[in-house]
């Protein structure tokens, strides 16, 4: 059955009427590609953002229309990922990070950089570098491949007799660690990320992305602005983002405006029929050979994205939200967090009532949530009951909350939490409760019990997150001062990776950002040199430990990259 499934994508698809050609011309390119996807999103996660998915699904199928191209499907995801850059695998992925967007982009620019990584897909240029095309072959074997981290160089022999174990540029050894699995998989996702293309790919993929975005209805002018954008906002180090795979800038930024002299800007034109082909395409992807759920899971994502509208895709939210609500059903009753789930209905109803005002989609979760309220009022007596004996686990609490966010006890209920929290050391989710006991009623005793943690907490906090958010508190100028010396202390001398990684994915723009940065890089830094050290006596567990570490709490550092370039694939 899946070689016949197999086939029919290497031929013509039935598509709706109108809609241009597409297929999977090599299914094993695509499986390749879209596994890299999945590693890429499970290492460094999705941007929730709504409209900004929307905006650049938009653009890019415009865009992609106006390509001409049949040979795989494009799909569009953005990652959560501070630096500005973007990338696009062989098999029609392209990713664009949080930092690019954040970039303020207007729509003709987002157009001249998605015109850009389209054509790097429709030029083949990831097949065309063979360095690329090996690292996608190890990514498709993600979990029997693994990354030998090398710890030698050419001249072991000029090693210093004396040398500084925090600094890995002092020694090195003729041993390496294997990697493998998912963490093997993010370093060459990593890899696939910074590391570019040649100058000629680069030409190309301006020039041709360019005269697309005209063709499609945008100002080709949004080229050479976004590249003024770039300069002004992104520090044009060689070792940073965006400049690590997009170099020469003073020549493309000349070529761009030399060209879009010479281009006419189109109608545009309507990009749903292309779109609903695309869906066409991916959802009949999920019968190709070497397709797992986690790979299922994703083309039903991605196909909701490539058109986010009419039965079938009413159909993949119908079917996610059925899965969660019998998942928490099996729960036992005071476990069960109808809240959030009531939550995950109405999120997807929004987004429908928007699309489609008509759709029978929105009846079935109507009567779906009107079910679980009843369920909620029915059950509130025992929660209560529960809650006043006194004899109840964190979990209680927190379901509780879910539930009855509106709740009179919400005060009570957050105070507890904060203190279970304090006491286990969850210091970031012991403030945040404080705070909300405290502003639900400031002046009642349990607000000013939230106040007296709050207080006594500042001193002993280690994490940083937990620290900007008492420093952004505005209702005690006394606890926000406190909190600003202790900030400004720790950004600067923290000990552990997962505390800067953490702190930067939630406060990327704070003031205190930078310093973290610069910390979290020395952290990266020393542990690669403790790293090469385990090596060094044969301690292949601890120097595992800290390559995990390193690739997941700071896998754009030097250190990151240091690995990187000691890297050898093996199969």
């Amino acid at each position: 059955m899946r070689q016949v499934a197999t086939l029919l994508l290497c031929l013509v698809l039935a598509l709706p009427a109108g809609a241009r050609a597409q297929r999977i011309s090599d299914p094993d390119l695509f499986v390749k590609s879209l596994r890299a996807t999945y590693q890429a999103l499970a290492q460094y996660g999705t941007w929730e953002n709504l409209a900004e998915l929307r905006r650049v699904n938009e653009i890019g199928y415009r865009i992609a229309q106006e390509s001409g191209y049949g040979d795989f499907p494009f799909t569009f995801q953005i990652i959560d990922m501070p630096e500005p850059n973007a990338f696009a695998l062989p098999g029609g992925h392209i990713f664009v990070t949080r930092g690019m967007l954040e970039l303020d982009l207007d729509d003709d620019m987002l157009a001249g950089l998605m015109g850009h990584e389209i054509a790097h897909v429709v030029l083949r240029h990831g097949t065309r570098m063979q360095k690329r095309a090996t690292l996608l072959n190890a990514l498709s074997q993600a979990a029997l491949v693994g990354v030998m981290i090398a710890a030698s160089n050419d001249k072991p022999e000029e090693r210093p007799p004396y040398y500084d174990a925090r600094d890995p540029r002092s020694y090195d050894t003729g041993q390496g660690d294997l990697v493998q699995g998912t963490y093997a998989a993010g370093l060459v996702v990593t890899e696939l990320l910074v590391r570019g293309y040649s100058r000629e790919f680069e030409d190309e993929a301006d020039e041709e992305g360019q005269r697309w975005a005209a063709g499609a209805g945008f100002d080709p002018d949004g080229t050479r602005q976004l590249m003024a954008r770039m300069e002004a906002r992104i520090p044009q180090a060689k070792d940073y983002g965006y400049w690590q795979t997009h170099p020469f800038f003073d020549q493309r930024v000349r070529a761009a405006d030399v060209r879009q002299r010479l281009l006419t800007v189109q109608p545009p034109k309507p990009a749903a029929t292309y779109r609903e082909a695309t869906q066409t395409v991916l959802l009949a992807a999920r019968d190709l050979p070497k397709i797992d759920e986690q790979l299922t899971d994703l083309l039903q994502w991605q196909a909701l994205n490539a058109w986010p509208q009419g039965p079938r895709s009413d159909k993949i939210r119908k079917d996610y939200l059925d899965e969660l609500r019998a998942a928490e059903l099996e729960k036992p009753a005071l476990a069960q967090d109808l809240g959030g789930l009531i939550e995950a209905y109405e999120e997807e109803r929004g987004e429908v009532r928007e699309l489609t005002p008509d759709s029978p989609f929105l009846t079935e979760t109507d009567a779906d949530i009107a079910a679980l309220r009843a369920k909620l009022e029915e059950r509130y007596p025992r929660f209560t009951e529960t809650l006043a004996s006194g004899v109840y686990e964190t979990e209680f609490l927190e379901t509780f909350l879910s539930n009855y966010p509106a709740s009179e006890q919400v005060g009570q209920i957050a105070l507890a939490l904060g203190d279970a929290y304090a006491r286990s050391r969850r210091q970031s989710e012991a403030v945040a409760h404080y705070l909300m006991a405290w502003e639900a009623a400031p002046e009642s005793e349990a607000g000013q019990r939230a106040l007296r943690g709050l207080r006594n907490l500042v001193d002993q906090v280690q994490q940083l997150g937990a620290l900007q958010q008492l420093a952004d508190q505005e209702g005690d100028a006394d606890l926000r001062r406190l909190a600003l010396e202790r900030l400004d202390e720790m950004a600067g001398s923290y000990s552990t990776l997962d505390n800067g990684s953490t702190y930067l994915k939630e406060f990327p723009t704070a003031v205190y950002a930078s310093r973290v940065n610069e910390r979290l890089d020395q952290l990266a830094n020393e542990m690669l040199g403790e790293l090469l050290l385990y090596q060094a006596v044969g301690d292949t567990v601890k120097a595992l430990q800290h390559i995990r570490d390193i690739l997941t709490y700071a896998p754009l550092s030097p250190a990151a990259d240091r690995l990187r370039e000691r890297a050898v694939i093996k199969g």
